[in-house]
């Protein structure tokens, strides 16, 4: 008998199988072997470049909302009666129009997460300033989530140092779902339906949740609840050094929160819902969409503490694909992850050069899939729900039968 968990071979490479039955080799190589093989000219920022991207994505933002309201509205609904299919048609018009601006505040969200790995530019203060003003607008406390997402960075898929999309292990998850004894646990499946309700949690109110609650991060054992989220200065998510940047980050919220007050009283409830609040809301979902989907997937693997090195935890991303919105707005965080994840400094527009040129030394490491990304969603959701290995390296598994599920251990 085999086990279909993980396996070590004679020798010191160590194998795991994942969801779909796949054998996965751990990886070999060491961070300075992909750090020798990117270019030089990777690393080279643009100040002006990385600044004509905000601007640019500020002025389609403002132009679409100018058309919308003093062009297209007027001309297509000036006569509108209010019979269904107008209002209908009302609907899908505003839904369209909040879905275009929820792709470019997104982009402008990806913008400031350049300048919190100083990848924007140069200098250190422009990059502080540009990522502080752009995450505000979005409510994003920017030095805060700047300090978490560092250290998830520094322990990418470590069992019990990473920061966010931390799988529970076996037990962990039988004891959230209230799991008595194996005989239930192996034979209790979800439905698709509460996936489903799940996964729309998940998508519109995950962000929201993370950064008030740290719902996906480490447990702080002994700690208050109130305290384990990115707003308090001395959360235990932070050093006592970051205090200062802490309250800096919920200046900028208060300050948002105070224009969104400002514009609710000059232009009201009406343009404050369809500019801002709903292309925020989409922000979230995207922002959700695009990290869990990075970070999850039947093939990739997390370690515990004896097992982590740097290389091993990049190398646990993917690349995925999402048409044209992924390179041309979203400023290709998705195509490029795993890149990022062995180097942040490279800018975006850098990363295509820096990934072609990594994928020789990591072979058949490198993640991708240019599966449709919503597919993989369900997919995820269906498949990677909680993990378990018995070498260090823990692969994805579910009581769902998605692959080979809870009765892994009994395959030949």
């Amino acid at each position: 008998m085999q086990s279909s968990t993980t396996a070590t071979s004679t020798s010191t490479q160590k194998y795991a199988i994942d969801t779909n039955g796949q054998v996965q080799k751990v990886p070999d190589f060491t961070i300075k072997d992909i750090l020798d093989a990117i270019p030089a000219k990777c690393y080279e920022r643009d100040l002006a470049k990385s600044l004509s991207y905000v601007f640019r994505d500020i002025f389609c933002l403002v132009s679409i909302g100018l058309f919308t309201h003093k062009l297209a509205y007027p001309l297509l609904f000036a006569s509108a009666g209010k019979t269904l299919p107008w209002q209908l048609a009302k609907f899908l018009f505003w839904f369209s129009y909040t879905y275009v601006q929820g792709l470019f505040c997104t982009g402008l969200w990806v913008l400031a997460h350049e300048c919190g790995h100083q990848a924007f530019s140069d200098y250190g203060a422009v990059n502080d300033f540009v990522g502080w003003t752009l995450h505000s607008y979005l409510l994003v406390p920017y030095f805060s989530w700047k300090y978490s997402h560092s250290k998830h960075h520094k322990a990418t898929n470590h069992l019990t140092r990473d920061m966010v999309f931390v799988p529970p292990t076996t037990e962990e998850f039988k004891e959230r779902r209230g799991f008595v004894g194996d005989m239930l646990y192996h034979h209790t499946g979800d439905s698709p339906l509460r996936t489903l309700l799940e996964t729309l949690f998940q998508q519109l109110a995950g962000w929201i949740t993370y950064i008030t609650t740290d719902i996906t991060g480490q447990k702080y054992e002994g700690v208050a609840a109130w305290k384990q989220n990115h707003f308090y200065p001395f959360s235990p998510l932070y050093e006592k050094k970051d205090a200062f940047y802490i309250l800096l980050s919920d200046l900028g919220i208060l300050t948002q929160c105070l224009v969104l007050k400002l514009w609710f009283d000059k232009f009201g409830g009406w343009s404050l819902f369809i500019n801002w609040f709903v292309p925020y809301i989409w922000t979230n979902h995207w922002l959700v969409f695009i990290t869990y989907l990075q970070h999850t997937d039947p093939t990739v693997a997390h370690y515990d503490a004896d097992e982590w090195t740097f290389a091993k935890g990049a190398a646990s991303t993917i690349d995925r694909q999402f048409g044209f919105i992924g390179p041309h707005i979203f400023h290709d965080i998705i195509e490029t992850h795993v890149l990022h994840h062995f180097c942040s400094r490279i800018p975006f527009y850098n990363a295509r050069e820096g990934s072609e040129a990594i994928k020789k030394v990591m072979g058949e490491h490198y993640r991708f899939n240019d599966e449709n990304m919503w597919v993989s969603l369900w997919k995820c959701a269906r498949g990677c729900q909680y993990v378990e290995g018995d070498n260090g390296v823990l692969m994805f598994r579910n009581v769902n039968n998605f692959g080979i599920g809870t009765n892994s251990k009994k395959q030949d």
